[in-house]
């Protein structure tokens, strides 16, 4: 390959690319058209001729339209790739010599690859090949990468990155050590945008490990707030749909996310990589479909309201009770004990029929292997099969019919709700145990009940699903856990902070998460990418345990607002939403400690500021402006600027206020401000 080594011909190069790209394209353009004619004409004369056409005609031209449209769609996927690349063909450059070679030849990194068909060159390559990794693992000097035959080993003689809008070149900057501090700089000085981007061109080493990790079971990635797991986590997606094309699609994969509004900030990162979007689901959702037709149950978002309005004492001994590792082990042996003691076989005496407790017995031993339930069944199977009546005969359907039943009801109950009433009373805590109403679970009893039933009934898994990706680890406790081990036997990405928990007396720490995935590779990201130095540093300060390093880049140092009543606290709000509306920024965060607070906040500011908009567990769609919500509501979002009103020390004075507040700081990028009238929080850092 030709190496291009001044600016004059980089611009020059990209001219020279744009052209290979735009020819390509209207190459996309024809063969689109011409589909497009081809299946217009088959479905023209099979209805023509329908009636003249044998079954094996009719079906020959099905399978002929169904391959043409298949082809048509391929090409229109390429055509939109081309698109993206004619925009911004490539964002980064490596000229690699192989051990024993004279040359060095140059690799272009983009988003898609790029190829010429006549001379089968690569020009571009896909930032997730094998080659690309030398941009984001090395600087200049010895390197060397994964190949599909083996390591290929090398030196690096020059490493550039590019900044390309509408095809033309921005900047050009050399790169002697990794993604460059001045492209970094320039991405986290941007202002926010409506949805989250991809991170390809600032990918950074210890990011770039995680995304390529293949051999991992189980990988948990520990990141402090603004480290960007979320992204690359979908970048790791990325990647395996991209490594293991035709073995794993999108709809194979299934992320677990907090709630509808974070699904939508995040659902842009796949498709701008060329991805088809994946699933996602929620535990609410999760515990829906388990619990449909038992009962009815409190969601997360309830609990947290809940506890962030009052501190219910026993309430908190209850989650707390329930959260641990310790509590699983006790379902699992209430479910081994109710296998033994809750079935109670006896004699079965029918007219013609007579079955000796000890048959059953032995076909319930026999069957040993299977939970409660298909145990049951199969014991009856089994003693209703081998029966006899009195001349020897095999049973009738109905008589068969009645010894299943007389056997299953040998059980002494299969009702979700009154076998885990009396697991409470099994471990002599039954106290800890209380519904919210009728036929209603608190929270914390919701993935414990969900857990029983599986063991007592067995598992429809999602045989379909191949990777999970588990957002907010620190959110679910170990009972939850060991429901989505149970639900999805496959490859997982867990990712979190434990310092950003909503609810602290249910939430589990890394050491806990591993126990329940003892096999689990763990990884930590500490540097954050999102806030300015004089934010993170006060965010430390709020939270002392957090271990954030902040990237050098620099802004106003936050304000704490003291105001002497609630007005002048509300006309602070109301000057801080004034200067951002002056600003060159595009999104503004009020955020409140309660989803009460944040309606209330809502109702006082929307007559005196058009287009605010309030988040609520209902919202399902992220927008940029000024938006209200709880930091629950916030969690994984960000801001260019943001406000956190109500910081007195009536409402931020608890560990679990500490959570929220730390949540709630971390969401600003460039601005953040906190107001309060009366006394302020002690949580708040020194002035």
């Amino acid at each position: 390959m030709t190496i291009h080594s001044t600016e004059a011909e980089e611009r020059a190069y990209v001219k020279e690319v744009a052209a290979k790209l735009h020819d390509a394209l209207r190459t996309i353009e024809n063969q689109i058209d011409a589909t497009r004619v081809e299946v217009i004409e088959a479905k023209t004369y099979v209805w023509a001729n329908r009636a003249g056409l044998d079954p094996a005609e009719r079906a020959a031209n099905r399978v002929d339209i169904s391959l043409a449209i298949d082809q048509g769609e391929r090409a229109v996927e390429r055509h939109r790739r081309l698109q993206k690349l004619i925009r911004s063909p490539y964002f980064g450059r490596v000229d690699f010599m192989t051990a024993g070679g004279t040359e060095a030849d140059a690799y272009y990194i983009g988003v898609h690859s790029f190829g010429e068909e006549d001379s089968r060159r690569n020009v571009i390559y896909d930032w997730r090949s094998p080659v690309a990794s030398l941009f984001y693992d090395y600087h200049a000097g010895r390197a060397a990468y994964d190949a599909p035959e083996g390591v290929v080993e090398g030196e690096i003689r020059l490493k550039r990155q590019y900044k390309i809008i509408d095809g033309e070149l921005e900047y050009m900057i050399e790169s002697a050590m990794h993604i460059n501090d001045e492209v970094l700089q320039k991405e986290l000085s941007r202002v926010s945008d409506e949805k989250m981007r991809n991170i390809v061109a600032t990918i950074q080493k210890e990011q770039n490990m995680i995304i390529r990790n293949e051999h991992s079971r189980e990988l948990i990635i520990q990141g402090v707030a603004g480290s960007g797991k979320t992204s690359v986590a979908l970048h790791r997606v990325a990647f395996l749909l991209y490594r293991y094309k035709g073995t794993i699609s999108s709809q194979n994969i299934l992320i677990i996310s907090p709630n509808k509004v974070f699904s939508d900030y995040i659902s842009s990162v796949l498709p701008e990589l060329g991805e088809e979007k994946i699933l996602e689901t929620g535990f609410d959702e999760l515990a829906a479909g388990e619990l449909d037709g038992i009962c009815r149950f409190q969601t997360f978002a309830e609990q947290v309201s809940r506890l962030t309005v009052s501190a219910d004492e026993a309430l908190i001994d209850r989650i707390r009770f329930k959260a641990g590792l310790s509590f699983v082990h006790s379902i699992e042996q209430f479910a081994r004990h109710c296998a033994e003691a809750y079935f109670v076989p006896v004699d079965v005496s029918f007219p013609s029929v007579t079955i000796a407790k000890e048959d059953i017995v032995s076909a319930y031993v026999a069957a040993g292997s299977l939970p409660v339930k298909p145990r049951l069944e199969k014991t009856a199977l089994i003693v209703a099969g081998a029966a006899r009546d009195e001349d020897g005969n095999k049973l009738k359907p109905a008589a068969a019919g009645k010894v299943r039943n007389a056997i299953k009801k040998m059980f002494k109950t299969l009702n979700l709700l009154s076998l885990y009433k009396d697991l409470y009373t099994y471990i002599g805590q039954p106290e800890q145990f209380k519904l919210l109403g009728p036929k209603t679970l608190e929270y914390g009893d919701v993935f414990p009940a969900i857990y029983l039933k599986m063991l007592l009934e067995g598992v429809q898994g999602f045989d379909s699903i191949k990777h999970v990706v588990v957002d907010e680890m620190q959110d679910y406790t170990a009972v939850q856990y060991a429901v989505i081990a149970r639900l999805f036997p496959c490859k997982k990405t867990i990712l979190g902070d434990a310092n950003q928990s909503v609810n602290p007396y249910s939430s589990s720490s890394l050491a806990e998460i591993r126990q329940v995935f003892p096999e689990a590779d763990t990884v930590e990201l500490v540097k954050s990418y999102r806030s300015t130095f004089e934010i993170i540093e006060f965010a430390r300060q709020i939270h002392p345990n957090s271990r954030m390093i902040p990237v050098e880049r620099h802004g106003d140092s936050p304000r704490i607002i003291a105001s002497g009543n609630a007005q002048g606290q509300l006309a602070a709000i109301g000057t801080a939403i004034g200067q951002f509306l002056q600003s060159e920024h595009r999104s503004l965060l009020l955020v409140c400690k309660t989803q009460d607070q944040a309606e209330r906040l809502f109702r006082e500011l929307k007559d005196q500021h058009d287009g605010l908009c309030l988040l609520d567990f209902n919202s399902e769609k992220f927008r940029e402006g000024i938006l209200i919500a709880s930091a629950h509501m916030a969690k994984g979002l960000e801001f260019d600027q943001v406000v956190v009103p109500y910081c007195d020390a009536g409402n931020y004075a608890t560990e679990l206020d500490r959570s929220l507040l730390y949540i709630a700081c971390t969401r600003a990028m460039h601005k953040l401000a906190l107001t309060y009238d009366g006394e302020a929080s002690p949580l708040l850092p020194a002035t």
